[in-house]
């Protein structure tokens, strides 16, 4: 039995039941932080070229276009919900396939729920199929898609997507199948943005949402799909990984082990390859009896990089000091270093366009220097280490053993609704409502009193209100 086989029978026969409690929490919190994620997006207008798009796509009104108070396709939903929760870098990251999970879940989930009028358990159900489909479909080959030149959450996020649409759609392990195999031959999604600081990586789970959605449908409309889609000879590893990988642990301890568990919550709206190194900073600043420095009283800062990391956060180094673009530096570890040694925090206002600007940051990223680790266990999951050397003479360590937000150090309830708080806006009675009906999904009869809430509170907000 292919890998792909194995997963499609388990996913179609996974029923909310079947789902342990403590798993299907953890799929809440992260829809909720999804939700969260897109809901700033959309207020602070960031995703606007892929809702224009999907506004002009058409098509039955089927399903929500959050923020617009317009309905489209499935299809054209998912592109643009996909975009929306990804627009920030502020979604989650599953490290051992370093692949932004709720990003292509959530608006498969979403946009095919709204559609078929499923509870709130089927779309749950779906959605674990989902996690534990881009997680483990990744994480049989970490770092091997990034090495390549290939952004792993569009590349594997497109099976993910269509998974959770055969799911709700019914279509039977079979079919199910087919829909993976047609999925596998739109597996994309170029790293090249790190060359320009070009936005096109907010797209790529758009796209892979989208994407899956039309494989599920090519499927129940007759197209077949290799059941070969991971491992064979021309399949996702050997062409897109390009080295040899053990196909049979995608479905290794499937329905016992439970990747949804084991997904990071980001702190900060920046590449994840850099949290440990930003949570060290917070340490040793804390260490030095401050919260926040002068650039002048910072002579050098030199931290520790996993080298799977590094080409992505820390090189070309003279391109990493000045960022051209916020995703330029969300990108940048050593500008980020210095924007939280300046003001003592890194929040969506640090990568906004007038704060790349302020030269006391370009000069002290350009202190910052990097020494690539030995490179023990996978790069999102490495741990951090700097040393700050003081104009004064002193010399302060910070070290953590991991990032905070992932299952060895998780955030608690209250730091996620404090996130999903800050992120969503908008009145605190609709804030809370949607978060407590998310967190509870498992009992909603259907989407539509979720899907209304957020669909307001994604309003652009008025550039005079900004």
């Amino acid at each position: 039995m292919t890998a792909a086989r194995a997963l499609a029978e388990w996913a179609a026969r996974l029923r909310i039941d079947d789902v342990p409690g403590n798993v299907r929490d953890a799929a809440c919190r992260h829809l909720l932080d999804g939700f969260g994620t897109a809901l700033a997006a959309g207020r602070a207008g960031t995703a606007a070229p892929a809702l224009t798009v999907a506004r002009g796509l058409g098509g039955p009104p089927e399903s929500a276009l959050l923020g617009t108070g317009e309905r489209g396709s499935a299809v054209a939903a998912a592109l643009a919900t996909g975009t929306l929760v990804h627009a920030l870098d502020f979604d989650d990251t599953h490290a051992g396939g370093l692949v932004h999970a709720t990003a292509v879940v959530l608006p498969a989930a979403l946009a095919v729920g709204e559609q078929v009028g499923a509870s709130g358990a089927e779309v749950l159900a779906a959605a674990v199929a989902g996690y534990e489909t881009v997680c483990r479909v990744a994480a049989a080959a970490p770092h091997a898609f990034h090495s390549r030149g290939l952004h792993a959450t569009m590349t594997c996020g497109v099976l993910s997507a269509a998974v959770v649409a055969a799911r709700l759609l019914r279509l039977g392990p079979g079919t199910t199948v087919d829909a993976l195999g047609v999925a596998g031959s739109q597996a994309g999604g170029l790293l090249e943005f790190l060359s320009t600081g070009a936005s096109t990586k907010q797209l790529h789970p758009g796209f892979a949402s989208a994407s899956g959605i039309l494989a599920a449908r090519l499927a129940a409309a007759g197209a077949s799909g290799p059941d070969s889609v991971l491992e064979g000879p021309n399949g996702l590893y050997a062409a897109l990984a390009g080295r040899n990988v053990d196909a049979a642990s995608v479905t290794r301890g499937l329905g016992e082990t439970w990747e949804t568990t084991r997904v990071t919550i980001k702190p900060y709206p920046a590449c994840q390859l850099m949290h440990a190194t930003l949570d060290a900073v917070a340490a040793a600043t804390r260490a030095a009896g401050t919260r926040r420095f002068q650039a002048a009283e910072v002579a050098e800062v030199i931290a520790d990089v996993h080298p799977d990391s590094a080409s992505i956060v820390c090189e070309p180094a003279a391109r990493k000091v000045r960022p051209r673009t916020p995703y330029d530096a969300k990108f940048s570890l050593p500008w980020s270093v210095a924007a939280l040694l300046l003001d003592g925090e890194v929040t969506l206002a640090t990568y906004a366009p007038g704060s790349l600007e302020r030269t006391e940051a370009a000069d002290l990223a350009a202190r910052v220097r990097t020494v690539v680790t030995s490179g023990e266990g996978v790069a999102a999951d490495a741990h951090g280490r700097v040393l700050l050397r003081l104009a004064d003479g002193r010399e302060v360590e910070g070290r953590v053993p991991r990032s905070v937000g992932g299952p060895g150090r998780p955030l608690d309830d209250a730091a996620l609704e404090a996130k999903f708080t800050a992120n969503a806006g908008g009145p605190a009675e609709e804030t809370g409502e949607l978060a407590r009906r998310v967190r509870g999904l498992a009992a909603e009869p259907d989407l539509a009193t979720v899907v209304a809430l957020a669909d307001r509170l994604a309003r652009p907000v008025p550039e005079g209100q900004k």
